[in-house]
């Protein structure tokens, strides 16, 4: 029988018929296999989607759980993005490879349902003409009885413009004297952007870390080339429009009950090399106790990390603040101080942090799988670790709560654990050397207790500083995009224009729009009414314009 079977006809007919069934089966096999593997495609996409989910509303429900939660979802996320795109591809494949049989069943993904678009998009209808005679029988005797309509989610390209304003001229014919409306105001000197281009500009180059180079070879490309300098220009007169801005907002955050700071490094060009400036932080915050003041941020420059810089800072205030263990914040603590004392309150991230590298169990588990060395765990820190996010747990559940449901809670809860924290902490202490990487996270927590249990005594102390972190996150992620300040004065502007569109974003309201309504009324707005123009404040001109109607 095997024999009959592979038996070859002799006919060239025969042949040329057996040969089309095989390439028939071909296909078929081959339709087969693309359908499998756009169905596997999609499953794998489907599995990373749910993951993804999973991660963001674990994070969104229980914080940050451990220092690397924010980076594995976006691992996760880009994952997402290339099985999403795999499974696509996958599917027009299996697509493609099924119309070229007829005994394979086609295969269609189960996408998740379309999220409708926002209402406030404007609508633009194309009516595809219809048909002027009937297919069947020719009438031209038609009514329309219905549609079908399908949406499509489209994008206008950048467009620019030159805006012409005319201030006509006339002159009296009794007694010759001319008369002309007066010029209208600008942002910047002699007006040549405008408000909404100066705020992309500026935008660009601090809020998403595009240097003035790269913007101005994209302009270029666009159509529209703007000269390095003139954008440079407009920069310094868009940031001296701002200063009386940045001083509100400056005098807001320095009259906080409660300040987190923090610093990171900036590099700075000198010559033939670069050198490490400092960029300072401090936010005021109030809404993790419930306080009705907008959040807002203040930004610094320096050229080192010398003490007097936050001692300059910080000359007029007096209050709670959140930081780390840096030596420079001492003179801060000190009990003669003037105007008044600021009480230190330290930071259980920073003190975590030791602990957790020596206790990353899923770093090791990711090492091993990877092929890696894996890193020694020490159980200690497993066991402190644990504590400590017992800490965080009960600080997520009283979030945005008043002081004193806050300071209640903490005094039920967690004073309890810290209690035996320290306890546990002394007597694996007493059994470890002087020089131990234990021993030293140990010692930073314990010599520091009063500003560790503050929070035990007042409500209004955070158990992180990761207002501070967050407001400086920006600046680490741009540092690979802008490569370095290029003077002192430009590391000033930078943290003057970071304060503005940090504090905008603070306080949910989009920097660009923020910044081009503002640069467009600022000129003409009375001085005294500058408070109306803070992002916590601020009403857009058409929205206003409006209610006035």
């Amino acid at each position: 029988m095997d024999a009959d079977r592979d038996a070859v006809p002799d006919d060239v007919a025969a042949l040329k018929k057996a040969l089309a069934a095989e390439r028939a089966k071909g296909l078929e096999i081959a339709a087969e296999l693309a359908v499998a593997r756009a169905k596997s495609s999609e499953h794998e996409a489907l599995i990373a989607q749910q993951k993804l989910q999973i991660a963001k509303l674990k994070h969104q429900i229980y914080g940050q759980r451990s220092e690397r939660s924010a980076r594995l979802i976006e691992q996760l996320a880009l994952t997402f993005e290339e099985l999403e795109a795999d499974a696509t591809e996958d599917e027009l494949a299996a697509e493609r490879a099924v119309a070229k049989t007829t005994t394979v069943r086609g295969f269609t993904r189960k996408r998740a349902e379309r999220q409708t678009f926002p209402e406030h998009l404007p609508r633009e209808r194309l009516v595809i003409d219809g048909p002027t005679a009937c297919e069947c029988c020719g009438s031209n005797r038609l009514r329309k009885f219905g549609e079908d309509v399908t949406r499509t989610l489209e994008v206008v390209p950048r467009q620019w413009k030159v805006i012409e304003t005319v201030r006509e001229k006339f002159s009296c014919r009794d007694c010759e004297k001319i008369s002309q409306p007066p010029a209208p105001f600008h942002a910047i000197a002699r007006g040549w952007a405008g408000p909404s281009l100066l705020a992309m500009i500026m935008f660009e180059k601090f809020g998403q870390h595009q240097p003035l180079n790269r913007q101005a070879e994209r302009y270029a490309l666009e159509g529209v080339p703007i000269a390095l300098s003139t954008m440079a220009d407009a920069v310094g007169a868009v940031c001296a429009s701002l200063d009386p801005l940045l001083r509100l907002v400056e005098a807001h955050v320095m009259a906080a009950e409660r300040l987190h700071a923090d610093d990171t490094t900036v590099p700075v060009l000198a010559k033939g090399k670069t050198d490490t400036g400092r960029c300072w932080i401090y936010a005021r915050d109030d809404r993790p106790f419930g306080g009705a003041d907008p959040p807002a941020a203040m930004f610094y420059y320096s050229r080192d990390r010398k003490g007097e810089h936050p001692q300059v800072h910080l000359a007029r205030y007096a209050g709670i603040l959140q930081a780390d263990a840096y030596d420079g914040y001492n003179q801060l603590y000190l009990a003669g101080r003037q105007p008044g004392p600021i009480r230190e309150a330290a930071c259980w991230s920073h003190g975590r942090r030791p602990f957790f590298a020596m206790a990353d169990i899923e770093e090791n588990a990711r090492r091993k799988g990877a092929g890696k060395k894996e890193i020694p765990l020490s159980p200690i820190a497993i066991e402190v670790v644990r504590r400590i996010d017992a800490l965080f747990e009960i600080e997520r559940s009283i979030n945005g709560k008043s002081t004193e449901e806050r300071l209640q809670v903490r005094q039920t809860l967690s004073r309890p654990l810290v209690g035996d924290l320290q306890v546990y902490m002394r007597e694996q202490l007493a059994k470890l050397s002087r020089g131990h990487d234990l021993a030293k996270a140990f010692n930073y927590i314990l010599k520091r207790w009063a500003s560790f249990t503050l929070f035990l005594e007042d409500g209004r102390v955070c158990l992180s500083n990761n207002a501070a972190e967050r407001g400086l996150r920006g600046i680490a992620l741009g540092r690979k995009s802008w490569l370095f300040c290029g003077s002192d004065r430009g590391g000033r502007r930078a943290a003057a224009m970071y304060s503005l569109i940090v504090t905008a974003k603070m306080n949910g309201v989009d920097p660009q729009a923020w910044l081009a309504d503002v640069l467009a009324r600022i000129a003409a707005h009375p001085a005294h009414r500058l408070d109306e123009l803070l992002p916590w404040n601020w009403t857009p001109a058409s929205t206003f314009s409006a209610r006035a109607a």
